[in-house]
């Protein structure tokens, strides 16, 4: 028992809440977020579960740690002048998916947790500071956010699930599957017909990222332009 008491201090010293919360993310792209237990940490850690319990008292306190480390490395800090809100909030986003794509099986974290982290509070405040500038409430900047969030996760978790290793038969499967939307009656279906080519093939991941935050940032300036740039609810 004292012999376990000195492992247990010992890894306490060597471990911090980063690296536990690195070492979990880096078990998430191997394994997915599911494999992600005490346990199993710290068996990949090499150390006592009761060392992890040092840092994160559970798993769910584990989950919110990793989702801070993202947090962590989105830069929120360049501050442009006024009146270029849509330029910080792209950039912001920018870096989120620059973020979330060294880290794809943690994505959904970014979004599904709630964190009152220095790293969480930052990011969305530097969020909801360009969205007010915009002309939006803080009701409707809040909504907003949490689209662009989902969004940017969404993003992330197709692009990673279409650069999946390819399997076998897959080139065939889309071959035919190009072949029958090309032979569909162009009188009935014109336009599958004419969007054979890229409805069957694989996005190209970075084409994939700057249209769907293109996407995105028209539609937060159009919901923008219709307020007038001015403040609701201020």
């Amino acid at each position: 028992m004292a012999q376990r008491k000195r492992t247990d201090a010992a890894d306490r010293a060597t471990l911090t809440p980063r690296a536990v919360a690195e070492g979990a993310l880096a078990l998430a792209d191997t394994a997915g977020l599911e494999a992600v237990t005490i346990r199993r940490l710290a068996q990949e850690l090499g150390v006592t579960p009761m060392a992890l319990y040092w840092h994160f008292r559970s798993k769910d306190e584990l989950l919110d740690g990793m989702a801070d480390r993202l947090h962590e490395m989105v830069d929120a800090q360049a501050r442009r002048p006024a009146g270029e809100w849509q330029a910080r909030l792209r950039a912001l986003l920018e870096s989120m998916v620059a973020v979330l794509r060294t880290r794809p099986r943690a994505a959904p974290l970014v979004a599904a947790r709630r964190t009152t982290s220095e790293s969480g509070l930052r990011t969305t405040e530097a969020m909801l500071d360009a969205l007010r500038e915009a002309g939006f409430a803080p009701t409707e900047a809040t909504q907003v956010a949490r689209h662009a969030l989902s969004t940017v996760t969404d993003l992330v978790v197709r692009a990673r699930e279409g650069a999946a290793p390819a399997e076998p038969g897959e080139a065939d499967e889309r071959r035919r599957v190009r072949g029958f939307l090309e032979s569909l009656p162009p009188a009935r279906y014109p336009r599958l017909v004419e969007a054979a080519a890229p409805l069957s093939a694989c996005d190209d991941p970075d084409s994939h990222y700057a249209f769907g935050l293109d996407l995105l940032m028209s539609g937060v300036e159009e919901m923008a332009a219709r307020r007038g740039g001015r403040v609701k609810g201020a």
